[in-house]
């Protein structure tokens, strides 16, 4: 999957809707369904971030449609792969520029792990590649399918041919693309200016 972040939508006021559902646009036995997560210990994982649709009621509910989730362990998907989806916000918010964002998870052919009765794949990793098109400078990672895994985002940074190779995927990148070192933003001016603005809009 890939969408680009805005720094005008890094910030959005959309009320977190929680609105799981099939997406009815696949077939039947073609589609996941909340029901397959019951009991399974697994939560409805974002590919595309809530956080990053805010912006529109609409599309912050569409995100919340099962062909954007995949199974992922609670300990990623409220842990460091949350970070990261707020690093990308601060990070588009904070320098202005647009980010071209690519994610999605990674199967292993020796592990068929499945869930619920419409047995919906559960990946063993996932990855994420983060480019500003401005700049051309892009970092990425790989997440294993695992619980806590701290905080600290250096511990999955990698390189972006690491990615394809697990993917099976060659990414488009800008001509100016340059892989790059982790950056740092201040998430704490994300979390200031999110509350002036949605405070003032409501």
């Amino acid at each position: 999957m890939s969408y680009t972040l805005t720094p005008e939508h890094a910030i959005g006021c959309a009320v977190r809707s929680n609105a799981f559902a099939a997406d009815d646009t696949l077939p039947e036995g073609g589609r996941a369904k909340p029901a397959d997560y019951v009991g399974s210990g697994m939560d409805m994982g974002h590919i595309a971030p809530d956080g990053d649709m805010r912006w529109d009621l609409d599309v912050e509910r569409e995100s919340f449609m099962l062909s954007n989730m995949t199974p992922q362990l609670p300990g990623l998907n409220r842990g460091l792969w949350k970070l990261l989806e707020t690093a990308a916000r601060a990070g588009a918010y904070e320098t202005g520029h647009p980010f071209l964002i690519y994610a999605g998870p990674i199967y292993d052919v020796s592990t068929d792990k499945k869930i619920g009765p419409d047995q919906v794949d559960v990946p063993t990793g996932f990855y994420k590649i983060v480019v500003d098109m401005t700049t051309g400078q892009y970092v990425a990672f790989l997440f294993p399918q695992a619980g806590d895994l701290g905080n600290d985002l250096e511990s999955v940074h990698t390189m972006l041919t690491n990615v394809e190779a697990k993917a099976g995927i060659t990414f488009p990148l800008p001509p100016n693309a340059v892989e790059s070192k982790i950056w740092t933003y201040d998430f704490k001016k994300l979390t200031v200016d999110t509350k002036a603005k949605c405070h003032k809009s409501e």
